[in-house]
């Protein structure tokens, strides 16, 4: 018999701990060369950033939560945080070749003691435009001269054990395309196709890019959990109570018995309303008391591929079944897909088993489902073999058509000692989750064609 749930409520992105050391001026000029402000407020229009919402990528993320677009995003709010080893790097790509006059770099306590600003035009070739062993935590602005379309914080050297972290990387500059003079030519010539575009633009199957659209390949949904069930309709189908617990989110209807027809006549928990999948992971236990998430977010993502290859991404097809994470795993080396971390306690790092939250804080758990499909089957025997994981930033020859990735972002109001923690499949390194797509087509398609391919970040409702 199921348990039937009330909804739970979506929660926000989690944000960080904020701290600021006041620096004056004179001190930080004598260091850097430059000038040193405690907090930096909303630009205006004139003189907002070149680099607020460009796409950004980053050596390494600590969480999913604290991504790279998060430090163009023009919020002090959100930031991006590295994993905890050096050197790391922050990149941002200005779209053009732009004359740089400025840097602003808003450091999160995590700051960089060491690090150089580098500018490219090719993102291959680097030339240093200021470099410091000296670096100081809070606001730093730095007065720099020199141009690139692509602009590059590596840093060298932590100033902690854990990794660097920036609330905002912003450019400033004069807006300029660094002239090129042109070759006379008195028989004009046909210019060479590129074959690495730089700018998503005229291509309809890629979509448009609106005026002030944040760069980053994104849509959501969020699907509160509808109920418990001892079943599990890709690994199990047909048999009823036969698994162990699971908690489901997205579409009401699902049980041992689930069909993509049955799905699709429906009502679903998610917004958007017409996101019919459904999604379930173990359940989480505390003790004995089932805990379910208060934060159940769905993440697409255009991630893993490079940009090049962004343009060829292709919609789920409806009744695709994807699992991620081993419900088997022994220890945990045996999974590397499902990570555990504290929302709002970045400094506890991430792990692949439970780890211990601060009080105030709740525990987190992100999984990343693989989005290279083979191109034909909906499912296979071990319900994986369909469907692989990107190297070395392409899809393998084996599974040639890429989908968006699915992040499943779960928060549970649980924190403190973890040792009572344990899912229905065992430790929390055995944490897994299911997908059953059942988004309608054309709705799937327009947000693959208008958000992923033309690297826009989008809302429930698919819109930038």
């Amino acid at each position: 018999m199921s348990d039937t749930l009330p909804r739970g409520t979506a929660s926000g992105r989690g944000g960080g701990r904020r701290a600021r050391r006041l620096v004056l001026a004179g001190a930080l000029a004598a260091v850097l060369g430059a000038s040193a402000v405690n907090t930096v407020l909303p630009a205006s229009a004139a003189d907002a950033p070149l680099s607020q919402g460009r796409a950004v990528t980053a050596s390494s993320s600590e969480r999913a939560d604290l991504s790279p677009a998060a430090a163009v995003d023009g919020k002090t709010g959100t930031r991006w945080s590295s994993k905890f080893s050096d050197p790391q790097w922050l990149r941002v790509d200005l779209g053009k070749t732009t004359a740089i006059s400025k840097i602003v770099l808003n450091w999160e306590r995590a700051y960089a003691t060491a690090f150089t600003i580098q500018t490219s035009n090719d993102g291959g070739t680097w030339t240093t435009i200021r470099s410091t062993t000296a670096g100081l935590d809070g606001v730093q602005t730095l007065n720099v001269s020199g141009s690139g379309r692509y602009v590059r914080l590596y840093a060298t050297k932590r100033s902690s054990q854990y990794g660097v972290s920036l609330w905002e990387f912003q450019v400033f500059g004069t807006g300029t395309t660094t002239p090129t003079k042109p070759t006379p030519s008195t028989t004009p010539t046909k210019p060479a196709p590129s074959t690495t575009p730089t700018e998503p633009s005229g291509d309809p199957s890629k979509g448009p890019v609106p005026p002030g659209a944040v760069r980053v390949a994104e849509f959501v949904a969020e699907c509160p959990v509808t109920h418990r069930l001892a079943d599990d309709p890709i690994v199990l189908p047909g048999l009823a109570g036969a698994s162990h617990m699971h908690s489901f989110m997205g579409n009401a209807s699902t049980d041992a018995d689930s069909t993509l027809a049955g799905l699709l006549k429906s009502t679903s928990s998610c917004n958007p309303k017409i996101d019919l999948s459904s999604y379930w992971v173990p359940t989480l236990y505390d003790g004995d008391k089932a805990v379910e998430p208060t934060g159940t977010t769905f993440y697409y993502l255009g991630e893993g591929v490079s940009d090049r290859l962004m343009g060829q991404t292709r919609a789920f097809p409806q009744g695709l079944k994807i699992v991620a994470g081993n419900a088997k795993a022994t220890g945990a080396n045996d999974t590397s897909m499902a990570r555990w971390s504290c929302l709002h306690a970045g400094e506890v790092g991430s792990s692949k088993n439970f780890v211990k939250c601060p009080a105030g804080t709740m525990l987190e758990s992100y999984l990343d489902f693989p989005h290279c499909w083979n191109g034909k089957d909906l499912d296979s025997a071990d319900h994986k073999s369909h469907m692989a994981y990107p190297v070395g930033n392409a899809c393998p020859a084996s599974h040639p058509v890429i989908v968006p990735k699915l992040r499943m972002v779960l928060r549970y109001p649980v924190n403190g000692d973890p040792s009572a923690f344990r899912l229905a499949s065992g430790p929390g390194y055995t944490m897994h989750g299911d997908f059953f797509n059942a988004w309608p087509t054309a709705e799937m398609e327009r947000r693959v064609r208008d958000c992923i391919r033309p690297i826009v970040k989008c809302g429930a409702d698919g819109t930038p």
